[in-house]
């Protein structure tokens, strides 16, 4: 009889404990994870949640009836580098002297080239081609905090591999390194990417990042993790599965689409998102995007994880190659319009954010590394993210501080922008060109597509924001074009 009660016991105490082990795996991670899609290129219009009727987006939709969509999320620069120096620094690029993207020609190499004087005022300031390995990420400061890490796609930061992706906070490295897109040919298998294996042939470099990033999450799915997956997509040289192109083709027809075109600052614009190759591209990284959420979902990972959508620069619609148009908003990347510089931004977190919910407060990519610190339970570092606030705030149907947003760039872009430097507060934007030591100024809730520059009806306003942007770039320590 003993030796009955005593298995009895034994058997009920395995059962309570499978029970209890059955219970801790299904309960999510204290901390919750982070899920990081960046997409390279990406216009403000080219989703169906921000107004695009010919790409095809379902995931994204899906993401935004999900969570909160900004409607005036910025990134800070019109070209990719710096913006990415502001995700991983909490920064803003001009602090750092990062201000163009990371191979762009020196001043020094304009000064040699024998036509540059004929076609230009200024030579452009002189930038740092590196994000300096003495700041901390905010993989390294989150990896502090107990996170595994990982990046998948273009990191374009460094031009040696001291500087990519590995020794800047990220444990695992899939495809990261100084290139800023693929080359030609690079969507698909062979990549000659070296940090990423080639897989078989015809493989397409979204689906791939997306498989390796689900193998990350699954490898780390008991522990809290940081997850940055930086598309490729949609920079040009352009590549797409022949079949989606197709799809495309036959939908710009049913649609009666066609090309048209008008022109910004003497360069020819896409006024219509019409071209197929685009589209499919998009596509496919909705579908990408699509990959990492079903896994989260497999995983019973979904609840615990923060998911966020957004974009580096805006679309590329003027010169070097006119795939996407950013209408209503005014030029596209390069530019110091709001077609260069604002920005899709999606933050999905179950339980936290209002489902299907619309925010206009204008926040900035220099904001992710304080609200990414906040959202972990980790504290904050001032010294380091002296660029952006935490929008955890914003995320809980709250508000932040009123301030104001500012640009740098005084550069000549390929795309055909000028040299020029912005400042955003409230419903006003004033944009000061150095070519010609020329002002703008719009209101933006009136005229979104800064067709009326109306420094003259409101100098006041043109005053105050002229002071505000002279003192910021002394404080940031700016560097200037120069005379030619």
């Amino acid at each position: 009889m003993s030796s009955f009660k005593c298995s009895s016991k034994y058997f009920l105490f395995i059962l309570v404990l499978v029970f209890h082990n059955s219970c801790a795996q299904k309960q999510p991670n204290k901390k919750p994870n982070i899920v990081f899609f960046l997409v390279d290129d990406l216009g403000w219009t080219d989703t169906q949640p921000y107004g695009s009727t010919f790409y095809e987006t379902p995931n994204i939709n899906k993401l935004a009836k999900e969570g909160m969509l900004f409607t005036d999320a910025y990134a800070a620069c019109p070209v990719c580098s710096p913006t990415r120096v502001s995700l991983m620094t909490g920064k803003y690029p001009v602090n750092l002297q990062n201000t163009d993207w990371f191979g762009a020609p020196q001043p020094e190499a304009e000064k040699k080239k024998p036509n540059w004087a004929k076609q230009h005022l200024l030579y452009t300031a002189p930038y740092k081609e590196n994000l300096a390995l003495e700041e901390t990420t905010i993989a390294e400061a989150l990896k502090a905090n107990g996170y595994a890490t990982f990046f998948a796609g273009k990191w374009h930061l460094g031009g040696t591999p001291k500087y990519w992706p590995e020794h800047q906070g990220f444990d695992v490295n899939k495809g990261g390194y100084s290139a800023g897109n693929p080359g030609v040919g690079g969507y698909f298998s062979p990549y000659k990417n070296p940090r990423l294996t080639d897989g078989p042939a015809g493989e397409y470099l979204p689906t791939r990042l997306a498989t390796e990033t689900n193998k990350f999450i699954e490898e780390n799915r008991d522990k809290p993790f940081f997850a940055e997956f930086s598309f490729y997509s949609v920079h040009i040289p352009e590549g797409a599965k022949k079949e989606i192109v197709e799809k495309y083709q036959k939908k710009r027809d049913r649609l009666g689409l066609k090309d048209v075109y008008g022109m910004e600052g003497g360069n020819k614009v896409r006024t219509v998102q019409s071209e197929a190759v685009y589209a499919a591209m998009v596509e496919a990284m909705d579908t990408a995007i699509g990959q990492v959420l079903a896994k989260l979902k497999e995983l019973n990972l979904e609840k615990n994880t923060i998911i966020i959508f957004f974009s580096d620069n805006g679309g590329l619609s003027i010169t070097e190659g006119t795939p996407t148009s950013n209408l209503p908003l005014r030029g596209g990347k390069g530019w110091m319009y709001e077609g260069g510089i604002r920005e899709p931004m999606i933050v999905k977190w179950d339980g936290m954010i209002k489902p299907n919910t619309k925010n206009n407060t204008p926040v900035i990519s220099n904001d992710f590394y304080p609200t990414f610190l906040q959202m972990v339970g980790a504290p904050l570092m001032p010294k380091q993210h002296t660029g952006g606030v935490s929008l955890l705030p914003l995320l809980k149907d709250k508000k932040i501080a009123k301030r104001s947003l500012f640009w740098h760039y005084p550069h000549y872009g390929d795309q055909g922008g000028s040299p020029g430097s912005a400042v955003r507060n409230g419903d006003w934007k004033l944009i000061h060109w150095y070519e010609h030591d020329r002002f703008e100024l719009f209101n933006l809730k009136n005229d979104i597509s800064e067709q009326h520059n109306v420094i003259g009806k409101y100098p006041k306003e043109a005053a105050r924001l002229k002071e505000e942007l002279r003192k910021w770039l002394k404080d940031q320590g700016a560097l200037f074009p120069t005379k030619v």
